[in-house]
């Protein structure tokens, strides 16, 4: 099916995104990691139908220094911004910090979220250390020192060691991330990754802050939770999933085998596996 792409003003401010049709009533929310955009979801949206918004402050949205960047700060955003759209009722599909930002929204709205789909997400809870360039990134004036001095070349050496077929990362795909890496994506990145510790999303459950939801909120609607992880991620081993299945009850663990931190780009069948749990 076609993507659509937009551009809406919330708060008197650009938000760039993009749609599919149909979208059923719980509308596939797809929530981008660092330091990508929407522009990751685009075969998704095609298979599955649904909503991606370039977060505030990464690819064509906003970037003002004023703006909260923090985890809390883009589930505030996404709030808002569904809102805007008219979009109540989500699945939520996140990678990387949109996994975090997915989790925290289903912990504010429990009763909003019909299934969660995490893709490689970061270490938000006890026992796990953060990657090195997070160690970083989380440093004072070294984190900054690091934005100002990353290359495309540098970029795009990043991007291809996340990923185990390092021509899964074409220039053509390197480049628009390359043309959206601005100061004020650099500066959204390193609020971002400031703003978490190591047990943010709390020991009882991950599903609502209020003590943690089993198989069903206080409306009475189940929730499914599944997480699709590439085994050779070079920050987020596997173990992780592990880790966070063991918070979310009857939550369910899909390796990608000989796939990285962006799984799909190593094995792109991951678009039907997770259409297939979307129309389940």
């Amino acid at each position: 099916m076609d993507v659509d792409e937009h551009t809406t003003q919330l708060d008197d401010s650009p938000v760039y995104y993009r749609t599919a049709s149909p979208m059923p009533d719980a509308t596939p929310l797809y929530l981008h990691g660092i330091p990508t955009s929407s522009d990751d979801w685009i075969e998704f949206l095609a298979r599955t139908g649904g909503i991606a918004p370039d977060l505030i402050g990464f690819g064509r949205s906003t970037k003002g220094g004023h703006l909260d960047f923090s985890v809390d700060g883009l589930v505030d955003f996404v709030e808002d911004f569904l809102t805007h759209v008219d979009v109540n009722d989500v699945q939520i599909i996140g990678h990387d910090w949109g996994a975090a930002v997915g989790l925290k929204f289903a912990q504010r709205h429990p009763d909003r979220v019909h299934q969660l789909v995490l893709c490689n997400a970061p270490a938000l809870i006890e026992g796990f250390e953060w990657p090195r360039v997070v160690r970083w990134w989380r440093t004072r004036g070294v984190g900054e020192m690091l934005m100002g001095a990353t290359t495309r070349t540098l970029l795009a050496r990043t991007l291809r060691q996340g990923c185990v077929d390092s021509g899964a990362w074409s220039d053509a795909r390197i480049n628009a991330v390359w043309s959206q890496f601005d100061q004020g994506t650099q500066r959204a990145i390193l609020r971002l990754v400031r703003s978490a510790d190591e047990n943010m999303l709390g020991d009882s459950g991950l599903y609502a802050e209020e003590g943690g939801v089993a198989h069903e909120n206080g409306a009475g609607r189940a929730r499914e939770t599944s997480l699709i992880w590439g085994e050779e991620d070079p920050w987020y081993p596997p173990a992780l999933a592990d880790a966070y299945a063991a918070r979310m009850p009857g939550a369910r663990v899909e390796r990608v085998a000989g796939a990285g931190h962006w799984p799909w780009l190593d094995r792109p069948e991951v678009v039907e596996r997770v259409a297939a749990l979307l129309e389940r």
